[in-house]
C-alpha cells in the first residue's frame, strides 16, 4: 500500500509522454556524447585555465546544438508549436541559469578556488543537476496531470519570487557554512581546509579527507535544488509535455560550464539582469494563474518574444549603465 501512490504517479506519467521511446533514448545518448565532449574540451593535460574566447566558442556550440535539436522537434511534429515551446522553455531556463552562475562565482571566491580548478567542480555539478532535474520533471508532470490546480500554486510562487528579486541586495553574500548539507557532511566525514589541486578527496596520515573543492561541489549540488524550485515550474508555464520540459531544461544546463567562464569575465555588465529575471518570473506566474483561473492561454510565441525582449533589454541596460559609470569615473 505504501508504494501504490508512487506507482500510480509514474503510471500516469507514462500516459502523458508524447514522444516514442526511441526519441528518449536518442536524447539521452546525445546528452552523454555532449557531456563527454564538454569534459574533453575543458579537461586537458595539466591544469588548464579556460579563456574567455574558449568559453564563448563552446557557448556558441551549445546554443547551436540546442537550435538543431529544436529543428528536429519541428520536423518530427510537423508544426511550430512544440518547437516554440522548446525555445521558450530553453530561454527561461538559460536566463535563470545566468543569475545562478553569479552565485557560483561567489561560491568559488568564498572557497578560494582558482579558475583553473573550477571547471572540474562545474562538470560534476552539472551532471548531478541533470539527474535531479530529470527526477523532478517526471514527478512534476505526473502530479500536474493528476492535480492541475497545483499550477495556480506554482504561478503564485513564481510571482512572489519575481517580486522578491527586486529587493535582492547586490552586496548579499553567500555563506556555505550555513548550508545544512555541509554541516551534516562535516559531522560524519573529516574535511581539510587546504586545497589540493583538483582533488576532491585526499589521504593524509592514513585518513581520507574531503577537500574544499568537494565542499564547493556539495554546495552547488544542493543550491541547484533551490534553483530548480524556480526554473522547473517556470518552464511548465509554456509546456506540459515532459519531453519538451526536460529537453529544454537539460540543453540549457549543458552549456552552463562554458557560459560561466564567459560571464565570469564580464560579471560587472549584468548588474540589472536580476530585475529582468524578476519580470520574467512574474510574467510566467501571471500566465499560469490566468490559464488555471480564467482559462486564458497566452500564445507561446508571445511568451517567447516577451521573455527574449526583457532579457535583452535588462542586459543591454546593464551594459550601458556600467559603461557610463566607468567612463564617468
Amino acid at each position: 500500500m505504501v508504494f501504490r501512490p508512487i506507482y500510480t504517479i509514474f503510471a500516469v506519467e507514462m500516459e502523458v509522454i508524447s514522444m516514442p521511446m526511441w526519441a528518449w533514448i536518442l536524447f539521452y545518448v546525445l546528452v552523454l556524447i555532449m557531456l563527454i565532449i564538454d569534459l574533453k574540451s575543458f579537461s586537458r593535460k595539466g591544469q588548464h585555465e579556460v579563456s574567455v574566447s574558449e568559453a564563448l566558442k563552446m557557448t556558441a556550440i551549445w546554443i547551436g546544438v540546442s537550435l538543431i535539436f529544436c529543428g528536429g522537434i519541428w520536423l518530427y511534429e510537423g508544426d511550430d508549436e512544440k518547437a516554440m515551446e522548446f525555445l521558450a522553455g530553453y530561454l527561461i531556463e538559460k536566463s535563470l541559469s545566468m543569475d545562478n552562475l553569479f552565485v557560483f562565482l561567489m561560491l568559488f571566491s568564498f572557497f578560494g578556488i582558482q579558475r583553473k580548478y573550477q571547471h572540474e567542480v562545474l562538470f560534476w555539478g552539472i551532471f548531478g543537476a541533470l539527474v535531479l532535474r530529470s527526477i523532478f520533471i517526471f514527478a512534476g508532470t505526473a502530479i500536474i496531470h493528476q492535480f492541475e490546480w497545483i499550477l495556480g500554486v506554482f504561478g503564485a510562487f513564481l510571482i512572489y519570487t519575481g517580486i522578491k528579486m527586486f529587493s535582492h541586495q547586490d552586496d548579499e553574500q553567500v555563506d556555505p557554512s550555513k548550508n545544512i548539507f555541509v554541516k551534516l557532511f562535516k559531522k560524519f566525514f573529516p574535511v581539510t581546509d587546504q586545497m589540493h589541486d583538483d582533488k576532491f578527496f585526499i589521504i593524509e596520515n592514513g585518513k581520507r579527507l574531503a577537500t574544499p573543492l568537494f565542499i564547493a561541489l556539495l554546495v552547488i549540488e544542493t543550491t541547484d535544488v533551490a534553483f530548480a524550485v524556480d526554473s522547473i515550474p517556470a518552464v511548465f508555464s509554456v509546456s506540459r509535455d515532459p519531453f519538451i520540459v526536460l529537453t529544454s531544461n537539460v540543453f540549457a544546463i549543458l552549456g552552463l560550464r562554458a557560459l560561466y567562464f564567459a560571464l565570469a569575465a564580464v560579471a560587472k555588465y549584468f548588474t540589472y539582469l536580476k530585475y529582468g529575471l524578476g519580470i520574467i518570473l512574474s510574467f510566467v506566474g501571471i500566465k499560469m494563474l490566468l490559464e488555471v483561473t480564467c482559462d486564458i492561454k497566452v500564445p507561446t510565441t508571445l511568451s517567447l518574444v516577451f521573455i527574449f525582449s526583457v532579457l535583452v533589454l535588462s542586459m543591454g541596460l546593464s551594459y550601458i549603465i556600467s559603461n557610463h559609470h566607468s567612463h564617468g569615473d
